[in-house]
């Protein structure tokens, strides 16, 4: 039989039933005549047992030397032992990003993550990570395509490290969960941008201001009691906003002057209470049916959003740039200031890493130069 040419498959009749016609020249490299009349390449071979055919494409989209050239390639990959139809077949129905991120939400996210990181996560994954990378296939992502996706997200650092180390998690899980070859999580090797951690704290004097315009505003009874008790409590202990907005009074125990909370970022702890701190909590009255330290306006449940009131007081006393995670950081600085070493203020914030409070150690500069000043004076004085 003579080899496939433009002239025979073009001219080839068409028939009430499709038919193939085979190259003379290239085994299994052949063109199937359909009723309609259309034409399209593929070839035919055998993978063991089993007899496989891979259409290379229609004729007059690829014309007969580009299908000629597809066929020789494929039969050469079938010879070396691979199969054409099956790796297409395979990636065709290969898990997306997408896919992979819906089953990381429902066996990770939903079962092990806390609610507040479970929200940022589905934030990242729905405005960054699948609008970039949802259609592409699991075991096709590339390190190259992670470190795009992080390149292109350079204006926000943070945001673009917060973003990989999700990816990583992700990519990690694809692996065990036989997704992607043991050790191949594209994220490895990619050096996160340097963060330049914000840090902002009250002076003494802004202190003052704030604890005055928090008095007029009780006395004013226009905002919500529950709002001014939460201010107060956040810089009186350096609990993290969420510890005081959902603390229930079964968690307080005043007799011995510490909340004792079931769960926080960092699991269960006990939280050391001041005498101020004492002194707030001993003049707010439980609401009948709320279990809420805090009650909100609606029955049973706590104070909702303390966004809005911080905006109002900051306004208010001139603190327009100071947000309500800078009072956990006055607290530490205030702590710091008193002689307080960084493994006691660790202990006072619920810190699990010393890394953390670490980033408290420069402001102990201050009331150690205080005392170097004062024994250089002395000496100083002495040898004059």
């Amino acid at each position: 039989m003579a080899g496939l040419s433009k002239r025979t498959v073009e001219g080839a009749e068409v028939r009430a039933t499709e038919y193939m016609i085979w190259d003379g020249n290239i085994a299994g490299f052949g063109v199937r005549i359909l009723p309609s009349g259309r034409r399209s390449y593929l070839i035919q071979y055998r993978v063991g047992t089993r007899s496989r055919r891979l259409s290379l494409g229609a004729h007059g989209v690829l014309t007969h030397e580009q299908a000629r050239t597809l066929a020789i390639e494929a039969l050469a990959a079938v010879r070396a032992g691979g199969d054409p139809a099956g790796d297409r077949k395979e990636r065709r129905e290969a898990v997306t990003v997408r896919e992979l991120a819906e089953r990381f939400d429902r066996e990770h996210i939903q079962v092990r993550v806390k609610e507040s990181t479970a929200k940022e996560y589905r934030r990242n994954l729905s405005r960054f990570i699948l609008p970039a990378l949802g259609r592409l296939r699991v075991a096709e992502i590339s390190r190259a395509d992670v470190a795009k996706f992080h390149h292109d997200l350079r204006h926000i650092p943070y945001q673009a490290n917060r973003n990989i180390e999700i990816i990583s998690k992700m990519f990690s899980l694809a692996e065990m969960w036989g997704l992607r070859p043991d050790g191949s999580n594209p994220r490895r090797h990619l050096r996160k941008y340097p963060e330049v951690k914000r840090e902002r704290f009250l002076s003494p004097a802004e202190l003052k201001r704030l604890g005055e315009v928090l008095s007029e505003m009780a006395a004013e009874r226009i905002e919500h009691a529950s709002a001014i008790i939460a201010v107060r409590m956040l810089v009186l202990t350096g609990c993290r906003l969420n510890e005081i907005m959902k603390l229930r009074w079964e968690h307080v125990d005043l007799q011995a002057g510490v909340l004792r909370l079931p769960d926080s970022k960092t699991g269960a702890k006990i939280v050391q209470l001041g005498q101020a701190a004492l002194d707030v909590l001993a003049t707010t009255t439980p609401q009948p049916f709320n279990p809420y330290v805090l009650a909100g306006t609606l029955p049973g449940k706590p104070l909702s959003d303390l966004q809005p009131f911080w905006r109002r007081v900051r306004t208010r006393a001139g603190l327009n740039d100071v947000r309500i995670h800078d009072l956990r950081h006055t607290f530490a600085s205030v702590a710091v200031a008193a002689g307080q070493g960084l493994p006691m203020i660790g202990k006072l914030l619920g810190h699990s890493q010393v890394q953390t409070t670490a980033r408290y150690a420069h402001l102990a500069g201050h009331p150690v130069r205080a005392a170097a000043n004062e024994v250089a004076g002395v000496i100083a004085a002495e040898m004059a």
